[in-house]
């Protein structure tokens, strides 16, 4: 809930006009201090009228801005396994949630961890959404990676917007800093490891397909290296 914040303008402004009145009114005769009394709840009402004009304006703005922050996202269409509905709408809800983060926090380097974090995390869910197989590989990280990764990012973010140095506030920053690093690379392990089975059979069938092509005759032989040769040199290339 945002704090409401008195004006302090129509203060200065009253305070302001008694000066000018000690200087030119007889403050010290009634009528003087009764008609300097009435102006002065005059200027004070009309400067506070104009403040709290600005600040509705500000206020709209806000309740505006607070009205499209609780519009709700559009629905994700089902993909028929409950279990990877979820993951998809929850990595929804942890991209947005970096993505506030990341425009609250001001140092650099937090921020282009946070980046990474995101577009990796990004990467993992559409991995998974793709090859729904490989939805068990990510339990982990969903349950508690991720979800752990956005409590330290928004205590980061708490501290850093406490506005004071402290060996708390500093220690715990620092050590959140040091953590992104690792977090960071962790995240792109496990990225690389949805891949793994990708690899695998790649791999197997570049070396099926060596050994047809070999086989059939479409592939170029391999040079071979002989020994010494009477010439004095030791390789004898072949085809």
């Amino acid at each position: 809930m945002t704090a409401k914040r008195t004006p302090v303008a129509p203060f200065y402004a009253v305070g302001l006009l008694w000066l000018l009145g000690g200087l030119f009114l007889p403050l010290y005769t009634t009528a003087a201090y009764l008609l300097l009394a009435a102006v002065s709840a005059a200027v004070f009402l009309l400067v506070n009228g104009i403040c709290r004009g600005g600040g509705a304006v500000a206020g709209s703005s806000g309740a505006e801005k607070k009205e499209e922050a609780s519009k709700k996202p559009e629905p994700v269409p089902s993909t028929g396994n409950p279990e990877l509905d979820k993951a998809i709408k929850d990595g929804k809800l942890a991209l947005s949630e970096m993505k506030r983060l990341d425009e609250n926090i001001a140092d650099p380097g937090v921020s282009a961890d946070i980046v990474r974090l995101s577009r990796v995390s990004e990467k993992i869910f559409q991995a998974v959404k793709d090859d729904p197989d490989k939805l068990p590989q990510i339990r982990q990280f969903m349950n508690y990676y991720l979800p752990t990764t956005l409590k330290l990012l928004n205590t980061y973010d708490r501290m850093s917007g406490a506005g004071v140095s402290g060996e708390n506030i500093d220690g715990t920053k620092t050590k959140v800093e040091d953590m992104l690093k690792t977090i960071v690379r962790a995240f792109e392990k496990q990225l690389d490891a949805l891949y793994g089975s990708d690899a695998l059979d790649i791999s197997s069938d570049i070396q099926v397909m060596e050994t047809l092509l070999a086989r059939e005759g479409l592939t170029e032989p391999e040079m071979r290296a002989d020994g010494v040769q009477a010439d004095g040199t030791d390789i004898k290339l072949e085809l």
